[in-house]
């Protein structure tokens, strides 16, 4: 019997802020129903993002292709669900029921769903498609545009919930639960408002980093948590007027430091609240696959759209190659196959997400895929192929006000290489102006926070080199060789 596969994501949410991925958040914060699907099956310690952006990440979710091939590289970028490789189709033409609720943002309508409800404003694009936490719009497939009262875990929670208990029993599903939250800015449920009264967040050991050992070409750049950066700080978003949880007050004669401080506990706290509701919805989720008798039948993956940045390095959002941007939280749940309270190192990509789906639904995985599937590793069993490294790439220079130089790297169990090549190139919404280029290199094993480049480091020589030929295998494998961009290729041979 096929199993039926339900894919949880929510949007911008950090492995640090899941308690059973043991961050120093785990003292003041438990997800306990996130928790238990790691109870009860895998936890990924090594999945990765391939661009750590929303609308990208999403693409290469449902097409198991990198933007370069499947046209989405940009949150300007949209996608065609009419080409050959949409996940959803293809589960649809082998049988299964489909369905989605939620953030969609592709910048097109969902294809190859039976049903589906996404968040959406008439008239505002790609725009509306980030929806908004307090009463918010949805186009549904067969109504059009639909307005809910309440907050919108919830109501994508019920959604969800009662699409299952709907479902055509006699065929197997897979259906989509994307969550906005905790995308920002932040508001959270009324029932979480308390939750942190009289407690303080532990601060990351990296808020208040010493670049020195940075390269030039990130050691000045990047959005803040702190007042640190005037192109987009937290702090002073927060102490806006109208914020939409209320200002942050009484920091008027506060030191640098005390404002990055109280700026940080107000992020933390804001997000996590947001995060609490996303745990409820899990919790409800698995309860009603419980009262339909088909937990045990269905394969229930909660994961994000990449990671997210809790004030580690200074940095908000996400973009960057460091770890809590590009590695991103995939918990799987399916006991027919998976041992429970189990942990894979190995390497698993957003590309492999498709392939390894198709595989559980025994379904063939097309060619021209460029993930692999990783159903046996989750399972603790050997597999065929393994990834050496991942291959990721940020297009988005400068955009936005998060200040973040364009790269590409390569990240192996032990350490990443990132180049840092600062042009927009052709990239829609990419800021042209270039940057210093530049190169980092970090001991994964010896440095888990990424404190410490060491690129010039001449004990690393070898190593460095050895990477920079793995980046090159890897950019022609999955067809990111820049053949167009004489530029860069050009900044490659100077900097390399």
């Amino acid at each position: 019997m096929r199993p039926n596969i339900l894919y949880i994501m929510s949007d911008d949410h950090a492995a640090n802020a899941i308690s059973c991925y043991h961050s120093i958040l785990q003292s003041v914060f438990q997800t306990p129903n996130m928790d238990r699907l790691y109870q009860e099956g895998c936890r990924m310690d090594a999945y990765c993002a391939t661009n750590a952006i929303c609308t990208p990440a999403r693409a290469s979710i449902m097409t198991g292709q990198y933007g370069q091939l499947n046209g989405v590289r940009t949150l300007g970028d949209k996608w065609n669900p009419e080409t050959e490789l949409n996940l959803a189709r293809i589960l649809k033409e082998n049988g299964y029921q489909t369905a989605m609720f939620g953030k969609w943002h592709l910048g097109c309508d969902p294809e190859g769903f039976d049903d589906y409800q996404y968040l959406a404003k008439e008239g505002q694009g790609m725009f509306g498609e980030q929806g908004v936490y307090f009463n918010p719009s949805f186009k549904d497939k067969n109504n059009g545009y639909v307005l809910y009262e309440g907050y919108v875990t919830d109501i994508i929670t019920n959604l969800t919930t009662n699409w299952i208990k709907n479902r055509k029993k006699e065929q197997p599903f897979f259906l989509m639960c994307h969550h906005k939250a905790p995308h920002d800015f932040w508001e959270y449920a009324q029932r979480h408002e308390h939750m942190f009264d009289d407690k303080t967040i532990p601060e990351p050991e990296s808020l208040f980093e010493d670049r020195s050992h940075r390269s030039p070409a990130t050691r000045d750049f990047g959005s803040s948590v702190t007042p640190r950066s005037r192109i987009r700080s937290l702090y002073y978003d927060f102490c806006k007027k109208d914020y939409v949880t209320g200002p942050l007050q009484g920091t008027e004669h506060m030191t640098y430091e005390e404002k990055g401080k109280a700026a940080y506990q107000k992020y933390l706290k804001d997000y996590l609240r947001t995060v609490a509701a996303i745990d409820d919805s899990v919790g409800k989720l698995l309860d009603v696959l419980e009262a339909e008798g088909i937990l045990e039948d269905t394969v229930v993956i909660y994961t994000s759209d990449q990671g997210m940045f809790l004030g580690e390095h200074d940095y908000q959002d996400k973009r960057w190659s460091f770890e809590e941007s590009l590695r991103t939280p995939l918990l799987i749940r399916y006991p027919r196959e998976i041992p429970a309270h189990t942990n894979c190192t190995e390497l698993m990509a957003n590309i492999d997400i498709a392939p390894t789906l198709l595989d559980y639904a025994e379904i063939s995985i097309p060619e021209n895929m460029q993930g692999i599937s990783c159903r046996n590793m989750i399972a603790g069993k050997p597999q065929e192929e393994y990834h050496k490294g991942i291959y990721f790439r940020y297009w988005m220079h400068l955009a936005h006000q998060h200040d973040n130089p364009a790269h590409y790297g390569v990240r192996t169990k032990d350490y990443k290489l990132t180049f840092y090549y600062g042009l927009a190139l052709d990239a829609e919404g990419a800021v042209d102006k270039p940057t210093q280029p530049g190169w980092e290199l970090y001991d994964l094993q010896k440095d888990p926070s990424e404190l410490k480049n060491v690129y010039e480091d001449p004990a690393y020589y070898e190593i460095r080199e050895e990477l920079k030929g793995l980046l090159c295998e890897l950019k022609e494998k999955y067809q990111d060789q820049d053949e167009a961009y004489v530029e860069l290729q050009r900044t490659f041979e100077k900097y390399k």
